[in-house]
């Protein structure tokens, strides 16, 4: 990482950190990890033109400046590396979806992790290179990632492939499992009610309470 665009955005997040609410954040997180005390609209807004900046200095250098920004301790610096690939996600392509994975299972939190899997959506754009080995994967946040992938996609939503993930982790205690799979049938309900009320309905026992009740939150 440049050794002045670390200076600046440590000066610029420094500037908008509020000490006090740190520790607020850091219970939020469960103790997990050290922050600033910046909130999200002045974090965004502190960090914009840095990571603008980087426009067009092509993808390798992005996913560079992302992992450097993820070994920093204060969580505030994985956010910005989120930001950092969401403002140029056109710049990453497929064949960058393992080192977004790597991020994945690195200091991992449902905070980092379903902005990663944001980030990975649009890189797929409609395609699925690499979910179904990910569904498959030792880490849980990985497998959550597969399962939430197709976020937003309505009509593009690979239904089969939806409904399939969905048994092939229904039989999982894991709580962010069972909620990540319940949140991705609920997504698709919203384009097609008739599909998730009829699967869910047929496959009720094998889904745990949690998966059917989010599935069904606004079908009910």
């Amino acid at each position: 990482m440049n050794p002045e665009f670390r200076s600046a955005l440590d000066f610029a997040l420094t500037c908008a950190a509020t000490p006090g609410r740190a520790p607020a954040m850091r219970a939020y997180m469960r103790g997990q990890f050290d922050f600033l005390g910046v909130a999200t609209p002045q974090r965004r807004l502190a960090a914009r033109t840095l990571l603008q900046q980087l426009k067009g200095t092509g993808a390798d250098n992005i996913l560079h400046y992302a992992h450097e920004l993820w070994k920093l301790p204060q969580r505030e610096y994985q956010y910005v590396a989120v930001d950092l690939l969401a403002m140029h996600n056109k710049q990453l392509e497929l064949a960058h979806i393992p080192p977004l994975l790597e991020l994945v299972q690195s200091k991992s939190w449902w905070d980092t992790v379903d902005a990663l899997a944001s980030v990975i959506s649009d890189v797929l754009h409609y395609r699925h290179d690499g979910m179904d080995r990910a569904l498959s994967s030792e880490n849980m946040w990985v497998r959550r990632v597969a399962l939430l992938h197709q976020l937003g996609w309505r009509d593009k939503v690979d239904i089969d492939r939806l409904f399939a993930y969905s048994l092939a982790l229904a039989h999982e205690k894991e709580f962010f499992i069972q909620k990540a799979l319940g949140w991705a049938l609920r997504d698709y309900a919203r384009f097609n009610p008739d599909a998730v009320r009829a699967f869910t309905l047929n496959e009720k026992q094998r889904l745990s309470a949690l998966s059917y009740r989010e599935a069904n939150k606004h079908l009910i």
